[in-house]
């Protein structure tokens, strides 16, 4: 292996290695150290990584504003949309009708499972951020009035929107990964579904024993238990909720299954192709729940559209986070990053998986951001997504999205989110959120590759 690598290896090569190891130091120095937006540091960052390759600076400026050009145009209107229909969920109460109906059928050991489960659906629309927010007043009503344990019903709500947000689109991660692989939307939703819930189930209810005994002192403050929700406010039913956020879902599987079962020529699979892409199925749910959520719960035509509105500012720091890491990933690959890369990899007979996991994890701890971890791993290792078949470049996708949930800690904004809203010390923190998230990454990991050679 030596030899081929000598053979094969440059002074340009090391050059790109250099010059990508001192770029994402930039990244990670300024997010961390200067407290500089991530936006703005994946900017710099990108410049940095140019001018070091020895990229000509006019073909610099074009990767970079191509590789944000592209990834908004692809990424950003989904985002939008996902935005739009959270927002929907939350105003129009669909979101309470969740949690109530779902709570309201479970009692004592079923508790954990059923927090789990609401997360999931919550989260399926919604960005962490938003899910949490929405979330942590039931959790802490519900263990006032049940009596368990903090962490015991805690860790379940927090495992199932974490999951969600790192493994499975329209999340912004899982998407701009999907974007720079070339990776299949509905594929990667199939298998992210098909990795996360096993891995909720261990993270989440199982894992909540361990956290409750680990952080038995745990106790949620006061302050923030909110008082009962006005009941009487009108609301759409559990059933248009489900059906509203379910329908991008179910969209984009049957267009998935129909690639794989269905002749290409085929009019049912050309309609399926249609209604399943990414695009339309979100723009479905967001026109469906217009009406199956905002006509029950009274928002009129005014109100309507102000909600739709209202959702997007929130979203554009994401949107030019997630673009600015497209900028990074087009300058790694027009400076020859990616191939160097490859030729690592493949002369290491290292698995791209493991390999994009591996990168994803380096800068997750350094940066704390699993959406700049995403968007940066997926752009060293896209080279290696190039021969890979629909199958295992969903994977691969899935690989750093799981990479990019490693231990979360003090540099991430998550921890300090969960810690507050709990009412945790950092050592509770790091012994409840944060080996919750390692156990994530690690388990989705350990599930990833064994379904690698089966598929």
């Amino acid at each position: 292996m030596n030899a081929v690598l000598a053979a094969g290896w440059t002074g340009h090569s090391t050059r790109l290695i250099i010059a990508t190891v001192v770029a994402i130091a930039i990244i990670v120095v300024l997010i961390t150290k200067v407290k500089l937006h991530p936006f703005l540091s994946l900017v710099l960052g990108s410049l940095a990584l140019g001018l070091a390759a020895g990229m000509p600076v006019d073909k610099l400026l074009k990767s970079f504003t191509t590789g944000v050009g592209s990834t908004v145009a692809s990424v950003g209107i989904l985002i939008a949309l996902g935005a739009m229909l959270g927002k929907l969920l939350a105003d129009s109460g669909g979101a309470d009708q969740i949690v109530d109906t779902v709570l309201g059928k479970a009692r004592g050991a079923a508790l954990p499972w059923a927090m789990a489960l609401v997360a999931a659906l919550i989260g399926l629309p919604m960005f962490f951020e938003i899910g949490l927010v929405m979330l942590i007043p039931v959790v802490l009503l519900a263990v006032k009035r049940t009596g368990k344990p903090l962490m015991l019903l805690g860790i379940p709500a927090v495992a199932g929107l974490s999951v969600l947000h790192g493994l499975v689109p329209p999340h912004p991660g899982p998407l701009a990964a999907a974007g720079a692989l070339n990776a299949n939307v509905g594929v990667t939703l199939a298998f992210g579904l098909l990795v996360g819930i096993p891995t909720l189930v261990i993270a989440g209810p199982l894992f909540a024993r361990v956290a409750a005994r680990l952080v038995p002192d745990a106790v949620a403050p006061e302050r923030l238990i909110p008082e009962r929700a006005d009941t009487d406010k009108p609301r759409p039913s559990f059933a248009a909720t489900l059906t509203t956020v379910l329908l991008p879902v179910v969209l984009m599987l049957a267009k998935a299954l129909s690639d794989i079962l269905l002749a290409k020529d085929s009019q049912a699979r050309k309609i399926l192709d249609f209604v399943g892409d990414p695009l339309i199925a979100l723009l479905a749910a967001v026109l469906v729940g217009m009406v199956l959520l905002g006509r029950p719960a009274g928002l009129d035509r005014s109100r309507l559209s102000t909600v739709v509105g209202e959702s997007l500012g929130p979203i554009a720091g994401i949107i030019l986070i997630v673009g600015a890491g497209g900028g990074f990933k087009q300058t790694l690959v027009d400076a020859g990053v990616g191939d160097v890369i490859t030729g690592l990899a493949k002369d290491a007979n290292l698995s791209p998986l493991l390999l994009g996991w591996l990168v994803a994890v380096a800068i997750r701890l350094a940066t704390g951001s699993a959406t700049v971890a995403t968007v940066s791993a997926a752009g060293i290792v896209a080279p290696l997504a190039a021969t890979m078949d629909p199958s295992h470049s969903a994977l691969l996708v899935l690989a750093i999205g799981a990479g990019s949930l490693f231990f979360s800690h003090v540099n991430d904004a998550g921890f300090w989110l969960v810690k507050e809203y709990f009412g945790l010390s950092v050592g509770q923190t790091l012994k409840s959120w944060s080996v919750m998230e390692t156990l994530i990454s690690v388990v989705a990991i350990a599930l990833i590759l064994p379904l690698s050679l089966i598929v």
